[in-house]
């Protein structure tokens, strides 16, 4: 069942975003090559603390951390480690901030260090037009299928992949709530619930430059990767629907 927000709830869910946003700006600037992925993790829950908030991740049952830091075919999940960032890795940042009983939740995919292969600028700059495509699609009047349209045919026009098994999702009291948001057309768009007023989501655009296919990574519990090993890339930001607008949260 959705649960939809009152105004009060979408404000304090906006504040969390807000200051999760202010985590985000500074724990990327400690992100450089030689830096371990357990060490920024570290860096993140500092910062969430700081700012007033509680990590979300770790309130996953199981989960311990306060990030998922996958690196190159690494897609989602991934837990901090000792491993160090080398020059031309392709990071991605999920952070969730949890904030007076409210979750957001944020992802973003750049390159380490110097890179200059237009292959992988071109990758990672379809996913972050498509998550704006989508976003543009959130709004009332729509269905969420019109929001997986504006994902997949972004992604599979450039010949990319969808990873169809991860998706996006509700949020706000729970990080994870109904409804799943896809990022491809599983059923007619009219078929898809309508996108009212009050309804908060995580809409996430999670593709491969080689597969839809995953794999659960070696000797981890947790990472999921790509089963041909190409690339991976994550973009989400939390957003809210309101009246007369739509609200970007994070």
């Amino acid at each position: 069942m959705i649960y939809y927000k009152t105004k009060e709830e979408i404000e304090l869910m906006k504040e969390g975003g807000r200051r999760l946003k202010k985590v985000v700006n500074e724990l990327k600037q400690k992100i450089k090559v030689g830096v371990s992925t357990s060490l920024i993790d570290e860096l993140a829950g500092e910062l969430i603390k700081k700012y007033g908030g509680e990590p979300s991740f770790n309130k996953v049952k199981g989960y311990f951390w306060n990030t998922c830091l996958p690196i190159n075919e690494q897609i989602v999940h991934t837990p901090p480690t000792a491993r160090v960032l080398k020059n031309s890795d392709i990071l991605t940042l999920d952070i969730g901030f949890y904030f007076k009983g409210y979750h957001t939740d944020y992802a973003d995919t750049w390159a380490i260090g110097d890179v200059r292969d237009k292959k992988v600028i071109n990758f990672l700059n379809t996913g972050k037009l498509a998550l704006k495509k989508a976003i543009n699609a959130a709004k009332i009047g729509n269905h969420l299928g019109d929001i997986s349209e504006a994902i997949e045919n972004e992604i599979y026009e450039r010949g990319y992949f969808v990873i169809k098994q991860l998706t996006g999702h509700g949020i706000g009291r729970k990080l994870h709530e109904d409804p799943y948001v896809f990022g491809f057309k599983n059923v007619p768009k009219a078929e898809t619930e309508k996108i009212k007023p009050g309804l908060t989501i995580a809409i996430e655009v999670i593709y491969s430059m080689g597969t839809e296919k995953i794999s659960r990574e070696k000797n981890s519990h947790w990472s999921i990767i790509t089963a041909d090993k190409s690339l991976s890339a994550c973009f989400e930001h939390t957003v809210a629907i309101e009246e007369k607008k739509t609200l970007i949260l994070t």
